[in-house]
Formats: structure tokens, C-alpha cells, sequence
């Protein structure tokens, strides 16, 4: 009795790590996902079915990310049912054209991507040979802190109920990220301030991070990666052989 029936907890971990092994280290792939999140954010607004249409380009974003990280079956899956949740919640904000539950899925948004980037951060400060893999996860990581900031500034702007920028009653999604990406690399321009409290602060945070980040992690990684090391090893080995 029993025998021979297949064991499915144990075949669909290795299921699940058949998929992971597929996109292993992809962070080329993560990266354009992430450009792709960038264009969309700047073209809708975060509201309404446009709202829908983003969340599903982050959820995307930040399973494969994280896929792309070797992460935990789990986690994975655990990111898979927390995108379906905030595809739901945008929905549901897009149905009744309520903030509330907008609010909720953002939320749940911010800290799925944060927790896939950590995934990708964590895999490129631990893999023992910089490559060109190893430098578009720092890039997508960098890219994603601009993105982050703008669903916060989005968010901390329909909670508060009050204008995030002085003197810009409406502003648009495509505002707060210009915004993020002029504090994340410190150009700003001037044209778009945070009118009070937790704007300023948070702004001050991004700065930070973003210059501790390109300047630590970026520039370190550039400075030790050696372009066509790889392909030069394999010649060595087939003259050799």
C-alpha cells in the first residue's frame, strides 16, 4: 500500500526550483522590467485603472526579481499571492474610485518591492566574481530606489489630503517621479519642492541613499569588473587543451 505514488510536496519544491533555476541571475531581465515600470509610471497616473495597470508591472517586476535571486520557493510564492492581493485592492480602488484601498495595495506594493530589491542586493554583494550580470542587479537596484520613493511621495500625498509639492494643488504621477529621480541623484532643479513634513524628510532620505548607494556599492563593483575576463579564460583553456 503507498507504493509507488509520488511524493507532490517534495515535486513541487522541485518544480519550484526547476522555474528558479531558468531565470537564475537574470538581472538583465529584472532591469528591463524595471525601465518598463519606469516608462508606464511615467506615462499613467496612479490612479483609477491606470493604478491597476502599474501595480501589475511591479508585482511582475518583484516576483521575478526575486526569482532571479534565488530565493526561497516560499518567499516566491508568498510574493506571487501579495501581487494577486494588490491587483485585487487596485481593483477595488479603481471600481469604487475610493483612495483607501489604493492606499493598502500601494503599501503592500512599496514593501514587496523593497523586500524583492533586498533579494537582488543581498545576490550581487555575495556572488564571489563581478560580471555583467553582477552590475545590472546594482543598476536595477538603484533604478528601483527612484520608483520607491515615487509610489511613497504618491502615497504620503493621498493620506495627508493635502498638497506634496508647494505651489502644485494637482500634481501628477509623472511630477513625483521627476521628483524622485532629481533628489536620487541629487540634480535638482528646483522646480518641484516638498511644501512641509514628511515630505522634506523623506526627500532628505533619498538623497542619501542614493549617493551612499552609487558611490559604495556602483562605483565599487564597476572598479573591480574586468569586461571579456570570462571569454578570455575559456580561450586560455582551449589552447591549453
Amino acid at each position: 500500500m503507498g507504493v509507488g505514488r509520488p511524493n507532490r510536496p517534495k515535486m513541487s519544491r522541485e518544480r519550484w526550483l526547476q522555474r528558479a533555476e531558468r531565470v537564475s541571475d537574470a538581472f538583465g531581465l529584472v532591469l528591463v522590467l524595471v525601465l518598463t515600470t519606469y516608462v508606464l509610471t511615467s506615462l499613467l497616473s496612479n490612479r483609477g485603472w491606470s493604478a491597476v495597470v502599474l501595480t501589475v508591472a511591479t508585482s511582475v517586476t518583484s516576483v521575478i526579481a526575486l526569482t532571479s535571486s534565488h530565493a526561497r520557493p516560499r518567499l516566491v510564492r508568498t510574493a506571487i499571492w501579495l501581487s494577486a492581493l494588490t491587483i485585487l485592492l487596485a481593483s477595488l480602488a479603481a471600481a469604487s474610485g475610493g483612495r483607501t484601498w489604493l492606499n493598502f495595495a500601494s503599501v503592500v506594493q512599496i514593501t514587496l518591492l523593497t523586500i524583492a530589491m533586498g533579494a537582488v542586493l543581498h545576490r550581487v554583494v555575495s556572488t564571489a566574481e563581478v560580471g555583467s550580470r553582477t552590475i545590472l542587479g546594482a543598476l536595477s537596484v538603484y533604478t528601483v530606489l527612484g520608483i520607491l520613493f515615487t509610489f511613497l511621495y504618491g502615497t504620503v500625498e493621498r493620506i495627508q489630503g493635502s498638497a506634496f509639492f508647494e505651489g502644485v494643488a494637482h500634481p501628477a504621477s509623472s511630477d513625483f517621479l521627476f521628483f524622485s529621480y532629481t533628489t536620487l541623484t541629487t540634480t535638482g532643479y528646483g522646480d518641484l519642492v516638498p511644501g512641509g513634513q514628511p515630505g522634506r524628510m523623506l526627500a532628505g532620505l533619498e538623497m542619501m541613499i542614493g549617493q551612499i548607494f552609487l558611490v559604495t556599492l556602483v562605483a565599487g563593483l564597476v572598479s573591480l569588473w574586468r569586461p571579456g575576463e570570462a571569454l578570455r579564460q575559456r580561450n586560455a583553456k582551449r589552447s591549453q587543451s
